[in-house]
Parts: C-alpha cells; structure tokens; sequence
C-alpha cells in the first residue's frame, strides 16, 4: 500500500503493546496503568527502536481525554457527595492547599518562577479517578463509608481542576507563561469574562441540556437499534465538547464533563455507562500510552532525587495530609486508613493540568517528565499501599496508645445520648449501616413500630438520624466500643447491611461474644462472598440478586395460578 497509514500503525502498536505490559503488570498485581504508561515510554521519542507519530498519539490523547472525562460525568452523582460533603469538601480543599504548598516549595527551592511552582504543586494534588475506582471496587469499598468519602473527595477535587482548567489560560501571562501578562486592572475582567461564558455554558447544560439530550436518547433507544443508541451516546460526548470549546473557549474536558451529567440525568445513563464503556476503556488506554510518550527514562538517572521528592510528596505529603484531616473529623482509624491510601497516588487530571501548563509556557519538559515519573510510581505502589491497611492498623493498635485513643476520641456521636428512652434500647433491632439498603430497613421497621437502633460510620447520618429522633452511634460496628454502646447486649436481632464480608463477620462473632443466642441476618455482596459467610455460620445470609430472583419468580407463580384459576372458573 502506498497511502499514508500512519494513524493505524499508531493505534495498531500503541493497543498491541499496551495489551503485552498491561497483561504483565496484571499478573505481577500492579495497576494494568503502569503496562500502558510503560508502553508509551517504549515507542515515545526518548527510547530506541520504532517511534510513534506524537502529534497524532496527542490528539487521540484529547479523545480520550473527552471520554475519560465524561464517564467521571456518568459517574457523578450530587447526592452522593452532598452524604459526605462535611469531610470531603473541607478534607479535599485542605489537602490540595497542603499537596500545592509542598509541591510549590519543593519547586520554589529548586529554582522555579513562583507561577510555574503553583501549577506544579496543584499537578501533584489530585488523585486519579481510574485508579482509585478500580482499587475500591477491587476490593468492595466502592459502595461502603469508606468508599463513599474516597469518592466524594475526589469529586471535589476534580471540580477544583476543572475550575482550575477554566481560570489558568487568562491567568497564564499574569503567572508568567507566554503571551503578554494581563494588567491587573484588566486582569479581574479577564477572568470574570472566561468565568461568565464557563457560567453561561452551564446554564445552557442544566436548563436546556438536562432536558433534551435525555429525551434524545429515549427517542433513539426507542428505535431498538444497539449501535445507534452508543453512537448517540459517543457523539453527544465529543458533540458537547467540540462545540464547548470552539463556542464558549471552554475545555475540552470541562465540556465532556457536562456531557457526562446532563445524560445521568437520564434513567438510560446505566445503560449510556455500559454502551459506550468498551471505547472508553480504548481511548483510555490510548491516553496512558499518549502520556507515556512524553516521557523521558533519563530523567531517573540524571534527576533521581528530584523525582524521590515528587513521589514522596504523593505517597507521604498527601497521604500524612489526608490521614490526620480524617481523624480530625472524628472517623474510625480505618477510614483514615483507607481514604488516605486511595488518594496516594496522581493521574489523569494531572496530565491534563501538565500538558496545559506546558502549551502555556508555565511548565517545562523536566517539570512535565517529573509529573510522568510521580505518577508512574504512585500508580505503581498504591496497591501497596491498600495491602498495607489492615496489617498497619494492627501494628498501630498493638503499639501505641495514642493510635489506641485516636480510634475512640472525645465523641459526642460515639455514644448515645443519656435522654433517649430505655424501651427504646430493649429487645430492638440493631441495624448497623444506613445507606440505600439499610435506610429502606431502618423505614420499614419504624413504620411497623419496631425499635430500631443505628449503627452508622457516617458522621452526617448519625445527626440526622438523631435529629428525627432515632438511636444511633457514630463508629465502626467491627469495634466491641461501638456495639457496646448501640446496646448490643440487649438487642434480639442484628442487621448488617453493609457489603462488606470480613466486616460483617467480626461483627457477628463480636455481638454473640457479648449477647449470646442474637439472632442475626446479613447482606451479602457476590456469591463467593454468601458462600464465606454460610461457612462462617454468621446467621442468615441474604444477597441482593438472589433475594430478587426469589420474589420476581414468587410474583410470577402467583399470576401464573391466577389466570389458572380465572381459566378453570370460566
């Protein structure tokens, strides 16, 4: 063939090679991440052998920057950060404050312009959204307290860059990058003019779009074609962002974004989500393999402590940071744990937010490349990191008694309040977790009079349990303090609602050690995890699926016997 393929050679040995290192990383139990970050590397311009066009590797790079950011916009729901909005909006903003503050000092020591140090620091203060989902649901945390602040603190610091993407271009000569520096009597104009147009985009997405995209979609999944409706889908995505961009100079990625929430708006967005997943995951790949190129191997032999620094600004600074913010909220140590060690790592916006400053004259290559190399061993150790949690949370309680203390502080929440009602404590129904399952529990025995009373990790819930009047503890229900003091001891049933196996069973072994003959059902999460818990003994075991195969085939019977009966009555 004598027409250019430069396109299919690029994509052809960027998947290739990123299937070989990803498979690899799989099976040494790292993230399938660093396969296509390495792969990038491999065919990038610093390593020998063949090379990759990078001019177009950047621009399918934009792709799936598009459809990244627009299954974060599937993804993100109001409600579930608004449950967890104290810790996460205060806990994300103070982290990213404390990230950009060391991230900026460590550059301003280095030599850098005070605006080049500032967008560093902020590169260095956002997790990945990819990673931190996939390890969450790899170990089913995705839908647990802990799981829940993870991810609405990454909400919030994903909306931090994508305000930050806004505001950086009008800032950009005013921080000293290129084109001429705005004067400070203009400057505030500047920046209000991109805010109006970012604002007057937002509006046109929430008014008009919430309401006709949503309806575009039932009207094309009404026609029962399967590849229409994900083209839809695909081309409502790079729709909304091209024409934000070119329409209102807003980011690509902001636009996907929006894309992304006006179609969860939909009651079609789960199946929006699992349509257009196959070429997001693809694009995705193509992105890692993109930023991979960028980077320059060299650097960890002609820079080796500079990049010792970045990686432990991520892996130490964030995750000391992140740690103590918890706990000063009042959580168990293993939330701390656990939120801390998922946000131990960078990512996608990170990139986003380098490859930016780099096309505003703000970065150079090395600040870029040093990004790249903090990423890459983030991503690397944080598995580490999460397999690290249950081993250090031992080590800390066996050894120090101020770790023993931080488990159980000064709490009014840890302890029921001493006006709430005796009857109230006796022969109740002990219901530990109230979130979409355990809240529907909670409900319907209180409308069948039956006293219940909580035992909830969220600090939020707890408050306003308490406030409509209901018991209920703040604290991890795997801690003898916390049943205790939810009056286990006098309770006839337990519930445990959470999806969490191991949990769940140290519950039970822990409420029969202090009540004796408690009866005791519990939630399961998979079939492996159902199959455990019936070897443990636990009590009754109840799955979600099973639970409602049962009851649709119960429903069906009974219509099936009905038209018998009407047929043998006539």
């Amino acid at each position: 063939m004598h027409h250019n393929i430069t396109l299919i050679t690029t994509i052809s040995v960027g998947l290739g090679l990123a299937l070989i290192l990803g498979f690899i990383a799989a099976r040494l139990r790292l993230p399938a991440l660093v396969g296509y970050l390495v792969a990038g590397i491999l065919i990038g311009p610093a390593t020998p052998g063949f090379v990759a066009d990078v001019e177009l590797s950047q621009q399918l790079a934009e792709i799936g920057v598009i459809l990244l950011m627009f299954g974060v916009g599937l993804h993100f729901s109001l409600a579930d950060l608004m449950s967890v909005r104290r810790i996460a909006i205060v806990g994300a903003l103070a982290q990213i404050v404390v990230a950009t503050a060391l991230g900026a000092s460590v550059a301003t020591y280095w030599g850098w312009p005070p605006g080049s140090a500032v967008v560093f620091g902020l590169s260095l203060s956002v997790a990945s959204t990819v990673v931190l989902l996939r390890a969450l649901e790899a170990r089913g945390l995705l839908d647990s307290i802990n799981g829940r602040i993870a991810v609405g603190w990454l909400v919030v610091e994903d909306l931090v860059m994508v305000l930050a993407l806004v505001v950086l271009p009008p800032l950009a000569g005013w921080l000293g990058g290129s084109g001429d520096a705005v004067p400070e009597g203009d400057l505030l104009t500047t920046v209000l003019a991109t805010l109006s147009k970012v604002t007057v985009f937002v509006l046109l997405m929430l008014v008009v779009g919430r309401r006709l995209f949503p309806w575009f979609l039932w009207k094309v999944a009404r026609t029962g074609s399967r590849e229409l409706f994900t083209l839809s889908v695909i081309a409502t995505a790079m729709g909304i962002a091209y024409s934000a961009s070119m329409v209102f100079g807003v980011s690509f990625a902001l636009g996907a974004f929006f894309a992304g929430s006006v179609l969860r708006e939909s009651s079609l967005s789960h199946r929006a989500a699992d349509e257009s997943l196959p070429l997001r995951d693809a694009f995705a790949v193509l992105f890692f393999v993109s930023v991979g190129m960028l980077f320059d191997p060299m650097m960890l032999v002609e820079q080796p402590l500079r990049v010792l620094a970045v990686v432990a600004i991520i892996l130490l600074g964030k995750t000391l940071a992140a740690f103590a913010l918890v706990l000063l909220f009042r959580y168990p140590l293993n939330t701390a744990l656990t939120v801390s060690a998922s946000l131990a790592q960078i990512g996608e916006f990170s990139f986003i937010l380098a490859a930016l400053g780099a096309s505003l004259g703000l970065l150079t290559a090395e600040a870029q490349n040093l990004i790249l190399a903090g990423a890459l061993f983030s991503i690397a150790l944080n598995p580490l990191l999460f397999n690290a949690v249950e081993p250090l949370q031992r080590w800390i309680r066996s050894r120090s008694r101020l770790a023993r203390a931080m488990e159980r502080p000064s709490d009014p929440l840890a302890e029921l309040p001493m006006t709430v009602d005796l009857r109230k404590l006796t022969d109740h129904v002990l219901l530990v977790g109230y979130g979409r399952v355990g809240s529907r529990i909670g409900r319907s025995l209180l409308e069948q009079g039956v006293s219940v009373v909580v035992a909830e990790q969220n600090r939020e819930t707890v408050e306003e349990l308490r406030a409509a009047g209901i018991p209920a503890v703040s604290g991890d229900a795997a801690e003898p303090e916390v049943l205790i003091q939810a009056h286990v001891a006098r309770a006839r049933i337990m519930i445990v609602a959470i999806p969490d196996a191991l949990r769940a069973r140290k519950m039970v072994e822990i409420a029969r050690m202090l009540r004796p003959g408690i009866r005791t059902l519990v939630r399961a999460h998979s079939d492996e995890d159902a199959a455990m818990l019936r070897r443990e003994q636990v009590g009754e075991v109840l799955m979600g699926e099973h639970e409602l195969a049962l009851s649709m085939s119960r429903h069906a019977m009974e219509y099936l016997d009905g038209d018998e009966a009407a047929r043998r009555s006539s």
